[in-house]
């Protein structure tokens, strides 16, 4: 991809933990990455990170994780997360819970099996919903910039670098891509609750505004990649 090289996210002999949920763009990175490894002399490890959150439906999605895993012929490691347990403690929402812990046990994970990249699999409406959602919220030009392609993970000093290599594609890219190779994913149904301000962005707030721009999409991408190339 001209977005991995232009970013340069993927370098040969990088060791390489990818975030897993069994959704459509977490599938699409781990065959992409899996199909890359030999030619680029990766090292490809997955993670999947159990919530605890969705009852049956969770565990289906880790047996899902783990034959697809199996079927790529890739190293897989599952870790479960306390993400009630620390919103009640904290008092955070369980979105910002499992957000924290997700990227705790993928920077832990990431440093036991001694990978230097860890990649998730966020894409081009993944930004544009974020550049809404921080404008919903209240941000500075900072908060534009969305998603960067690559950053530290953490602060410390041996931190890996997160990495995103599928941002330059849309969701219907990644349908798309998991057509062509005839891949399954699961489907989290959380995703469809309005409760949540993301989805309201996602299946609300969007779909209006592609009504009267289709691409505005691509067109609040763009803006956070001005923003980030004047920081």
């Amino acid at each position: 991809m001209s977005h991995d090289r232009a970013h340069g996210l993927l370098r040969p002999g990088d060791r390489v933990l990818a975030a897993v949920s069994g959704g459509p763009d977490s599938v699409c990175l781990a065959h992409h990455l899996t199909r890359l490894a030999g030619r680029r002399r990766l090292r490809v490890t997955l993670a999947h990170l159990h919530h605890g959150l969705r009852g049956p439906d969770a565990d289906k999605d880790e047996a899902f994780v783990r034959k697809l895993a199996e079927d790529l012929g890739t190293p897989l490691i599952v870790r479960r997360l306390p993400v009630r347990d620390l919103a009640r403690k904290e008092r955070r929402s369980l979105e910002d819970a499992g957000r924290r812990l997700r990227y705790r046990a993928l920077g832990e994970i990431a440093r036991s099996d001694d990978c230097n990249k860890v990649a998730t699999g966020h894409h081009l409406d993944d930004q544009a919903e974020t550049l809404l959602l921080h404008l919903l919220r209240g941000t500075k030009a900072k908060g534009l910039a969305g998603i960067p392609p690559l950053r530290p993970l953490d602060p410390g000093a041996d931190s890996p670098v997160l990495i995103r290599p599928l941002l330059p594609l849309g969701r219907k890219d990644v349908e798309s891509y998991l057509r062509c190779f005839g891949l399954r994913s699961r489907t989290d149904r959380s995703n469809q609750s309005l409760d949540y301000t993301r989805n309201w962005i996602r299946l609300k707030v969007l779909p209006l505004l592609a009504s009267r721009n289709p691409r505005i999409r691509e067109n609040l991408a763009a803006i956070a990649e001005d923003l980030r190339r004047m920081s």
